[in-house]
């Protein structure tokens, strides 16, 4: 979780050239980010491999009014709502785009290429249907931040109780290089997202690179203690890590999705 999901930019710019805050080119080059090109294959009449200014338009004739994204992990299909083509390949990517009206989901295809320091980037969005029921586990904004809260707030004091790795020179040494990043001013969201959206997913953001930081460095943190830390502990910590992880997975979800959730408010 120390990147933003390439599906969480894709749906955020989109929607806000959905809502005329940005205009097509600048939502397409918001949501390349880092890459080098994005391009989306398998649209409806739409033969062929085409740009994203071009597929963001082809998405509103087709209806679409809002993005919302699906962030899958092994035996948690949060955002999915089949089917089964379609989920298996959100699974394998970690992640896909949902759009909401014509029954369409996109999967990203990512190839990169080059020496290290020019990497090439190119991601294809693959266009596949996507059943129209409720997607799986996604919470409201308001539930997924006070979950988020309360799981971190519980993890956190477990996780002292048993003093176990996880939070040694290694973890710090990432979390000030992320925090670093962070400061440098890439912005979260994009415009026509409520401040509660950005908050929320500040928080998922930050308690995801936590866990992430703890698990790249809990086998040397481990070392350092030796016998001192059993296997029951060990287990006990990376439970705690994985529901928090789980926790902040349905935060982003539900901070992206967003925008989406209060059209369809003020539709119904």
């Amino acid at each position: 979780m120390l990147d933003e999901p390439r599906a969480g930019r894709l749906a955020a710019w989109g929607n806000a050239l959905f809502a005329g805050l940005v205009s097509p080119d600048d939502a397409a080059l918001r949501a390349v980010g880092a890459d080098t090109v994005h391009r989306v294959a398998g649209l409806p009449d739409e033969p062929g491999v085409v740009g994203l200014t071009l597929a963001f338009g082809r998405l509103r004739a087709l209806g679409v009014a809002g993005l919302r994204i699906a962030l899958p992990a092994p035996g948690h299909p949060l955002g999915l709502s089949g089917p089964a083509e379609f989920n298996a390949a959100a699974m394998e990517a970690g992640e896909a785009v949902v759009c909401p009206g014509p029954g369409l989901g996109l999967v990203p295809e990512v190839m990169a290429a080059g020496p290290a320091g020019d990497v090439l980037t190119e991601v294809v969005w693959r266009c596949l249907p996507v059943r129209q029921a409720p997607p799986a586990d996604v919470p409201s904004l308001g539930d997924a931040e006070r979950e988020l809260s309360e799981v971190l707030r519980e993890a956190t004091e477990a996780l002292t109780r048993l003093d176990v790795a996880g939070a040694g020179p290694m973890a710090l040494t990432r979390l000030e290089a992320y925090r670093a990043r962070m400061e440098r001013g890439r912005q979260l969201l994009a415009p026509g997202y409520p401040p509660r959206a950005v908050r929320v997913l500040e928080l998922a953001q930050r308690v995801g690179a936590l866990v992430e930081i703890a698990d790249d460095t809990a086998g040397d943190e481990r070392l350092a203690h030796g016998a001192a830390v059993s296997a029951a502990q060990i287990a006990e910590r990376d439970r705690l890590l994985r529901q928090v992880e789980r926790a902040a997975r349905r935060a982003r979800v539900a901070s992206y999705n967003a925008y989406a959730e209060e059209l369809e408010r003020q539709r119904g």
